[in-house]
């Protein structure tokens, strides 16, 4: 390993001659990420990971340019990076597809010293329980269990024993909305780096500790209490002498496996700072579970469009949550685009204006690009994944405007009926900035009334936004958990078991990452 050049009695510091024939360390870098409902009908392939290989997967993680001071202190081999809208299950097929890719290109440049794990952390595949875990375990099978992988992932997804086995040093995003993603990321590398370059490299200690407890994001936000306060902590625990990262992983909700529930884990060489630090966590988190309460007013649909038509600050947004595409919804439940179409509000004259953002149509868009701006269309949209809520819409208006080239929608048609203006897209596609709606020539600065498939809002429209409320729609990412058919994860879990006793928050210990793991 690249150990400290020693003296007897005292450390010295390299001459610049040693310091530039010392060999940099050899780091891999791989990972696929998604959030995967399982209540959602969709289905996600390949293509939707928009995956790079080689080279190309450097201009995925700002840190890496070529001149940055983190590039230059390793020799990268990167392999294979895909990271995907949320959606559906993904298929089996394309989850093999993506693992032999990057198996292989893992292979051809053989041996490595460390390797930067980037995932998600709920991905689910059909047939295959656990796939973080069992994609680790596929990589470490290639790489051998000399090498250290350090692993960075989303706070809502889900730490297995197998992943926190298989991994030597793990993080978490400490943000939500995630702020920070880049952020982590980057320290996930640094954090392996530093083992490598001290020569110190796995942790002598693992702490891991399942909480039992599984919240939407939408009530764990760091922007409000408890959350704010719970994750205000992490930093300055991983901060102490012989700790090197601490994290809370809320989980995913919207999928029904054993592995589906909150995680602490701390990593470091002293044992009892990180069993100390590791319960603490544990701790304060199961305290903190009944003071969840979501981000933002959260109200039944009814409720939520009465506040946003009686409302003079503008723009409104109103979160459509149920259908979220961010968080795995199918993105086409037609529901409540067909409840605002048939309120009055929105056929008046003198009416609000609404922007809905947005709806799946591909025969609407291709009959869009062959009429033009102007001109009437009228086709079914929506309701080809999920019209388990609402059938297709017949949808009859004017082409307000096109747009061609986007990398999730690929064609955007914005569609005037009464007073809404629906964005009509070729593919699904979540409308989180201020200029995903002036590109399209709207103005939703000046709008009444913005609908977005959503749960918490994002930075941007959080800023943007006159007022705002979270509607309870039904989808594929139902906020309403207890309205849920979980069938598979580990019971009693608050807070589907309220009046749980006896829960155990002492540490796990996770051993050393080994073949037999």
């Amino acid at each position: 390993m690249y150990g400290l050049i020693l003296l007897i009695g005292f450390a010295c510091q390299p001459t610049d001659k040693e310091s530039n024939d010392k060999p940099l360390p050899r780091i891999a870098i791989a990972g696929l990420a998604i959030e995967s409902s399982t209540f959602s009908p969709a289905k996600s392939t390949e293509e939707a990971f928009h995956a790079l290989y080689g080279e190309d997967v450097f201009n995925y993680f700002p840190f890496l340019a070529a001149d940055s001071s983190v590039r230059k202190q390793a020799e990268y081999f990167p392999a294979v990076k895909g990271h995907a809208l949320p959606g559906g299950i993904v298929t089996r097929e394309a989850y093999e597809s993506l693992m032999s890719k990057t198996l292989e290109s893992l292979k051809a440049n053989l041996p490595y010293d460390g390797l930067f794990f980037d995932i998600h952390g709920a991905m689910s595949v059909e047939g295959l329980d656990d796939p973080e875990g069992d994609m680790i375990k596929r990589i470490r099978e290639v790489v051998g269990y000399d090498c250290v992988i350090s692993t960075c992932m989303d706070l809502h997804g889900n730490v297995s024993k197998k992943l926190a086995g298989n991994t030597d040093l793990i993080t978490c995003y400490r943000m939500a909305p995630h702020e920070d993603a880049f952020e982590s990321k980057r320290r996930a590398l640094t954090n392996l780096l530093d083992r490598l370059e001290s020569g110190k490299g796995k942790p002598e200690y693992k702490a891991w500790i399942p909480v039992p407890v599984l919240l939407p994001g939408e009530k764990t936000s760091t922007r409000i209490e408890p959350g704010k306060s719970l994750y205000a902590r992490v930093a300055p625990i991983a901060e102490q002498e012989g700790i090197i990262d601490a994290a809370i992983w809320v989980g995913y909700a919207w999928a029904d496996e054993p592995r589906n529930h909150a995680v602490v884990m701390v990593t470091g060489d002293d044992k009892s700072k990180v069993k100390a630090s590791a319960e603490s966590l544990a701790n304060s988190f199961w305290e903190a579970r009944n003071d969840f309460e979501f981000v933002a007013p959260t109200e039944p649909f009814e409720t939520a469009l009465q506040m946003a038509i009686e409302s003079d600050k503008k723009p409104f947004l109103l979160s459509d949550m149920g259908d979220n595409p961010t968080a795995g919804g199918a993105g086409d439940v037609t529901w409540t685009l067909n409840e605002l179409l048939n309120t009055d509000e929105f056929k008046k004259e003198n009416g609000k204006s609404l922007i809905y953002a947005s709806i799946p149509g591909p025969q609407l868009v291709e009959q869009a690009l062959q009429v033009g701006v102007g001109k009437e269309v009228e086709a079914y949209v929506g309701a080809e994944v999920d019209d388990r809520y609402a059938a297709p819409i017949l949808l009859f208006g004017t082409v307000k405007s096109i747009r061609e080239g986007d990398r999730h929608a690929e064609v955007e048609v914005v569609v005037e009926v009464g007073n809404i203006s629906v964005i009509v897209t070729k593919k699904r596609k979540p409308y989180h900035r201020e200029h995903d709606f002036t590109q399209l020539e709207l103005n939703p600065r000046d709008t009444d009334i913005i609908v977005v498939k959503i749960g918490y809002l994002v930075p941007e429209l959080y800023n943007m936004r006159g007022d705002w409320v979270m509607a309870l729609t039904p989808g594929g990412v139902d906020q309403d958990l207890e309205r849920l058919d979980y069938q598979r994860i580990k019971r009693p879990m608050f807070p589907m078991d309220k009046n749980m006793t006896d829960v155990d928050l002492n540490v796990r210990w996770i051993e050393t990452s080994n073949s037999k793991m």
